[in-house]
């Protein structure tokens, strides 16, 4: 019998929920579904100076966002405190871990010397091998008893064996001296407790592996599958950072790139499936394995981002996308669109979505359905409608009053009036994108008066015409 799939996601909340923290999610999560198994969310909060209630939320608002639902309830590990000290006692009374009383004084004294004769400076305490009869009754940290000779390996699925020499290795600290356990005690106890069969997370952590591995082992527990992946470094080949752009999930969705669009770019990022670039939520988790992460750092890229994400609203249900930006617009501080808005981009939206990348890019390619007459045509549109172009489209409205409003009568009735005029129809494009939608880029003119009516769209002609 197989054993349960069991990921997990565990930040800390100091602060957003980093693009690199985002993809190390959605790895944990596409691992998980395709397996159908269980994707777990702890909240790494320990350190009480630096962790906020702000920053929790924000990890649980990029996570959801992210479409990136976690199973069960949220964890906190700092209200585990007391059962990591539990573990570290029972580890005490078999022996595994030990009280150590050297003050910070000797341990510093013990480093200089060991530096002086180049020694290695990994503490070694003279408690470790003391009979408990002779301790003395003042503060002491508990140790954990490491072996100082043979090698610890970790077999790790993305960096291969992992072997590390244990004199190498400190007897760590487990429980400081005023009794609080440590984040390295906190992070194995829960991810045994909490069933994690599979740790994925960055190659940063790397290098607590071992010291979590000799845990488990003292514990008598089973070691998870390790999988350390690549950190996101930016275009340069530097470790991500401000100074390449965004780093905060929730700056991407208020960039206004679709949440599916950066799942699939992330998945990417760092994995591959052959060739594949472009692909749904479906192809991820099924096609979605340890195998096809690679060693070396991933690079971000925007222009790549922006082309997935393009063609993801592309390919998009025409309802969600919608739905999509009305949370778009909430994220922003922009009111919701009013229903009749609404009806009109959902009319539109087949047309809209097939070159926007983003949503500020869809909202500026359906301004022809935001705006409300009077029409305030930018800069360069109210260029174009000088006093000939005004003449045209006057005497083109009383041609399009008649018209059956279907695109062929349309066209038929444009193409006839331009042929009167000794021109193309070409030249009347320009007038009649800044007369409905106040921009000289827009959709097709038909396109747009379809979506926009007959009654609407004469009335913004009439009104470009008079101005």
């Amino acid at each position: 019998m197989t054993e349960d799939v069991v990921t997990r996601f565990a930040p800390s909340p100091t602060g957003f929920l980093h693009i690199g923290g985002a993809r190390t999610a959605l790895f944990n999560w596409l691992f998980a579904r395709g397996r159908n198994g269980r994707f777990l969310l702890r909240i790494e909060d320990t350190d009480r100076a630096r962790s906020t209630v702000e920053a929790t939320e924000a990890i649980l608002k990029g996570l959801s966002w992210l479409g990136l639902e976690h199973d069960g309830d949220v964890v906190s590990q700092f209200s585990c405190a007391e059962r990591h000290a539990e573990v570290a006692r029972t580890m005490l009374e078999t022996g595994q871990a030990y009280k150590c009383f050297s003050t910070q004084e000797e341990i510093e004294a013990f480093r200089e010397r060991a530096r002086a004769e180049k020694q290695s400076t990994h503490f070694q305490s003279p408690w470790r091998d003391t009979d408990p009869a002779t301790h003395p009754d003042r503060p002491h940290v508990v140790r954990l008893r490491a072996p100082r000779e043979g090698v610890t390996v970790i077999r790790d699925k993305v960096q291969g064996d992992v072997t590390i020499r244990n004199d190498q290795l400190d007897d760590m600290v487990l429980l400081r001296s005023d009794g609080t356990p440590v984040y390295m005690l906190a992070v194995v106890v829960d991810d045994h407790d909490m069933g994690v069969t599979h740790v994925i997370r960055g190659d940063d952590h790397l290098n607590n592996a071992a010291r979590q591995q000799l845990i488990y082992q003292a514990m008598g527990w089973h070691v998870p599958v390790w999988a350390h992946i690549p950190l996101i470094h930016g275009p340069d080949g530097k470790k991500l950072s401000k100074r390449h752009g965004a780093l905060g999930v929730e700056e991407y969705q208020a960039m206004g790139y679709p949440a599916a669009g950066l799942r699939n770019y992330l998945a990417r990022l760092g994995w591959s499936h052959g060739d594949d670039e472009f692909f749904t939520d479906a192809q991820a988790i099924e096609w979605f394995d340890l195998e096809g992460i690679g060693r070396a750092p991933a690079r971000f890229d925007f222009k790549k981002l922006e082309n997935i994400c393009g063609m993801h609203m592309a390919a998009s249900d025409d309802a969600a996308l919608l739905q999509e930006l009305q949370a778009f617009r909430a994220a922003t501080g922009q009111p919701a669109l009013p229903e009749r808005k609404v009806d009109l981009l959902r009319a539109a939206m087949p047309f809209l979505k097939e070159r926007a990348k983003t949503f500020p890019e869809l909202t500026e390619k359906a301004a022809f359905v935001l705006q409300d007459r009077p029409i305030q045509p930018v800069e360069k549109a109210a260029g174009i409608l000088d006093s000939a172009s005004r003449g045209i489209l006057g005497e083109l409205t009383p041609h399009l009053q008649n018209a059956s409003w279907s695109r062929a009568d349309l066209e038929h009735v444009m193409t006839r009036f331009a042929e009167e005029k000794g021109t193309k129809f070409g030249k009347l494009a320009g007038p009649l994108r800044a007369a409905l939608a106040g921009r000289t880029t827009t959709p097709s003119v038909f396109d747009m008066m379809l979506v926009l009516g007959r009654e609407e769209s004469l009335a913004r002609l009439s009104d470009a015409a008079k101005t």
